[in-house]
C-alpha cells in the first residue's frame, strides 16, 4: 500500500486497512511465529507474484523469466510460504475486460456523450 499512488481510488478504506496489514514486517512476524509453534497452529502464508515483477528478477540475476519464477517460488517456499500464486491469468482477464468495455463504449460513442474517452491502466504500485 505504501507504493499506491491513489490514482483512481480503487480501494475502499476497509480494503486499504487489510492491505496495510500485509507488509514486510507482518510477513516476517508470521514466518517467525510459524517457526516457533506447532504446525497445527501455523498461519497460512500465501504470496501472489504479478507478471510485471518477474522480468525484473530475471534481468537482475541473468535468468530466463521462467527460471526466475521457479527460483523465486522456491525461495519463498524455503522461507516458509505455503502457497505462491502467479497472477498472470488475472492480469489477462483484466485486459480482456478492459477491451470488452472499450468496444462497448466505442459502439455507443455516437449515442452517449461520455462514452469516450475511456481511461484505463494497470496499477503501477
Amino acid at each position: 500500500l505504501s507504493d499506491c499512488l491513489a490514482c483512481d481510488s480503487c480501494m475502499t478504506s476497509e480494503e486499504g486497512a487489510r492491505v496495510f496489514q500485509q507488509n514486510q514486517k507482518e510477513f516476517f512476524r508470521i514466518l517467525n511465529l510459524n517457526k516457533k509453534c506447532d504446525t497445527s497452529k501455523h498461519k497460512v502464508l500465501a504470496v501472489s507474484i504479478c507478471p510485471q515483477s518477474l522480468p525484473y528478477f530475471a534481468a537482475k540475476f541473468s535468468l530466463s523469466v521462467n527460471d526466475a519464477a521457479k527460483r523465486l517460488c522456491g525461495f519463498l517456499k524455503s522461507l516458509g510460504v505455503h502457497y505462491v500464486f502467479d497472477t498472470t491469468i488475472a492480469a489477462d482477464f483484466s485486459i480482456l475486460e478492459s477491451q470488452r468495455e472499450f468496444v462497448q463504449r466505442y459502439q455507443r460513442r455516437n449515442q452517449e456523450e461520455h462514452a469516450l474517452p475511456m481511461f484505463a491502466s494497470a496499477c503501477p504500485g
